[in-house]
């Protein structure tokens, strides 16, 4: 673990990081840090000294939940004041006053053109992106059946949670 991951034709294509070995030797199942990932993190320590990630400035609900309810993209829960989100005017749910349900707000589905079906799409399309950046993130308001906006959000820093 720790070496270099290389195509056959010998180039760098990422750092090797653990394996999977049922059976306790060196061989198994293998994981990997894309190279792409490594240079910019690495870029980051060297001139921050300390990885910083770019977020929307959401809250999403879990996968599973979007597909239970049929819905194509990143449900957003909740936007936090002062976010980037909010700032762009993208909505979370909120509850009817007469009923108590649910109401959908606004639905991630794509940025900067590219489609999101999934948190880890969402979060694999902003990693991309620098905190400041503005980026274009495409909204279904009102779930399944609403109509597309396009935003421009400001990408805030993600705070970690160690």
């Amino acid at each position: 673990s720790g070496g270099p991951l290389l195509d056959s034709r010998g180039r760098l294509i990422g750092v090797n990081t653990v394996i999977y070995s049922p059976s306790g030797a060196s061989s198994g199942v293998g994981f990997a840090i894309p190279s792409d990932t490594v240079r910019r993190v690495v870029n980051q320590i060297i001139r921050r000294g300390r990885v910083v990630r770019a977020g929307v400035g959401v809250h999403c609900a879990a996968d599973q939940i979007a597909r239970r309810m049929n819905v194509d993209g990143v449900i957003v829960l909740e936007v936090p004041p002062g976010s980037g989100a909010a700032a762009a005017g993208i909505k979370g749910v909120t509850r009817d006053p007469g009923t108590g349900a649910a109401v959908l707000g606004d639905v991630i589905v794509a940025v900067e053109g590219a489609g999101v079906t999934a948190v880890e799409d969402l979060l694999a399309k902003v990693e991309t992106h620098d905190v400041g950046e503005v980026v274009r993130i495409t909204v279904r308001r009102g779930g399944s059946g609403g109509r597309e906006v396009d935003l421009k959000v400001r990408l805030t820093e993600l705070k970690s949670r160690m």
